[in-house]
């Protein structure tokens, strides 16, 4: 049955807490972080798929979320089950102030997921033409190689858009 209801507050699994934490970071809502947080709520928690409050949050466009959740400490590196960053989800959907944001909290700009694309990959393979140029004067590799040995540079040029990494970099 879909309609039993909920045990009281003092029945709660961690993993229900930890998805009504997530669900505020994916809707914004500030003051229930803010009281998640103030209550010792880890603020890199995780669910069944790794994904983090921040991960949530960022992926969503929920800017102040974001802030509110860096500004607390939360590790803008953690990746989740298949290793993606916030950074890494943000570059694949293009959203150049949410990747701003990451940044200036010191994401790693380069951190590859379990397949070994990063960022600028995410941004490149799915026509994310200013997030690739955000991220390559940010200081990102365009010729940093996956596990199949394609790099950034490599899908542009598959793309007709080798314009995008004019100077040829040295590979790592």
């Amino acid at each position: 049955m879909t309609d039993q209801p909920s045990p009281p507050a003092g029945q709660f699994t961690l993993e229900q807490i930890t998805a009504l934490f997530l669900d505020a970071a994916r809707h914004g809502d500030l003051d229930m972080l803010a009281q998640f947080l103030d209550a010792g709520m880890d603020i890199n928690a995780t669910d069944s798929r790794g994904y983090t409050p921040l991960i949530v949050a960022t992926y969503n466009g929920e800017a102040e979320a974001a802030r509110l959740l860096l500004e607390r400490g939360a590790d803008p590196d953690l990746g989740d089950a298949k290793g993606a960053t916030a950074l890494s989800g943000v570059a694949f959907k293009g959203n150049e102030e949410m990747a701003r944001l990451l940044l200036s909290f010191g994401a790693e700009i380069d951190r590859p997921n379990h397949a070994g694309r990063t960022p600028l990959m995410f941004a490149v393979m799915f026509g994310r033409y200013d997030m690739a140029k955000l991220l390559v004067e940010a200081g990102a590799n365009p010729d940093r190689p996956d596990s199949e040995r394609q790099s950034p540079r490599s899908i542009a040029e598959s793309q007709d858009r080798a314009d995008l990494f004019p100077a040829s970099g040295t590979a790592p």
